[in-house]
């Protein structure tokens, strides 16, 4: 039986997903294919190119010191400009790409297509409004997925509500830095004919990725907002709203999972690297509570 998991959009929440995958690596479940959206991507590539939870968690703290010190009050500083902001983000995410693609050097990895492990990476093309996926997938025609015409190398879903593109021709830092180009934050990132914002816009969830991978079983992390959350700070009232936004379109997208960890932290986690251990031990506490309930929805012995 092979199994699959998908991690969402959360920003540092996303340390979580390393919990969970901790969890599962303690109890002998080995996942078989792997879909990510935004810091869901991070994880998702890194797990897929061969790094323990254990070293992804220590990446992950060597990020947080280095290339996202994006606290509120860091990203607060680095507006120098409205038109900054507004015409392309605060930051540029060339740190992401850079880090994710040294990570990948080190496993003698370059595109996408040389990780081992199925997996998927949801962004948007801001531009037609279409969610593109990223997949070392072979892509070839199916009863799922028609070629694009002038395109080499592009697949179009049949039938998806999404109207999704499928490419497997892309760096797996790049991949990873369009989805995670959150908006405003982020700028976006313009490759070939594309301009490419935080996968999240569209599938923060990244579930119904995963029977592509040809996996029997699925799981779902996803970080669904706290009860009577106050926020205090202007980008914690703005990332609590996009949460409260991605709520019911994350609980629709989950129709295809067997079984979802829901890990309730506060909106103020997006961004807050002080908050990263804490986010790991939830997602960890979480798994490790719940496996019972896991094992028997996805049979697993």
């Amino acid at each position: 039986m092979k199994i699959g998991i998908a991690l969402a959009g959360g920003g540092v929440k996303g340390a979580a997903h390393i919990g969970v995958l901790k969890a599962l690596e303690e109890e002998n479940i080995t996942i078989a294919a792997v879909a990510g959206t935004s810091i869901g991507s991070a994880v998702a590539s890194l797990y897929a190119m061969g790094y323990t939870p254990d070293e992804m968690l220590e990446l992950f703290r060597y990020f947080a010191k280095t290339l996202l010190k994006a606290d509120p009050k860091y990203l607060m500083s680095n507006i120098k400009t409205t038109r900054s902001i507004l015409g392309k983000g605060i930051l540029s995410g060339e740190s992401i790409e850079e880090a994710i693609q040294e990570c990948a050097r080190l496993k003698n990895i370059q595109y996408i297509t040389d990780i081992k492990m199925p997996i998927a990476i949801p962004t948007v093309d801001i531009k037609t409004k279409k969610k593109i996926v990223f997949t070392n997938r072979k892509l070839d025609e199916t009863q799922y997925l028609a070629k694009v015409e002038g395109k080499e190398g592009e697949y179009i879903a049949k039938q998806n509500e999404e109207n999704s593109t499928y490419i497997n021709k892309i760096e797996i830092g790049k991949a990873v830095r369009a989805s995670c180009s959150y908006p405003g934050v982020f700028a976006p990132l313009e490759y070939e004919n594309y301009k490419f914002v935080d996968g999240g816009v569209l599938n923060n969830v990244p579930t119904e990725e995963l029977p592509l991978l040809g996996v029997d079983k699925i799981i779902t992390v996803k970080f669904p907002p706290k009860e009577n959350e106050n926020p205090r700070h202007a980008l914690d009232v703005l990332f609590r709203c996009v949460d409260i936004g991605f709520e019911d379109r994350d609980n629709s997208k989950i129709r295809h999972s067997d079984f979802t960890f829901d890990i309730h932290l506060t909106s103020s986690s997006v961004f807050n690297t002080k908050k990263l251990d804490a986010c790991y031990e939830e997602g960890y506490r979480v798994a490790k509570e719940q496996m019972k309930k896991l094992k028997k929805a996805c049979s697993i012995e």
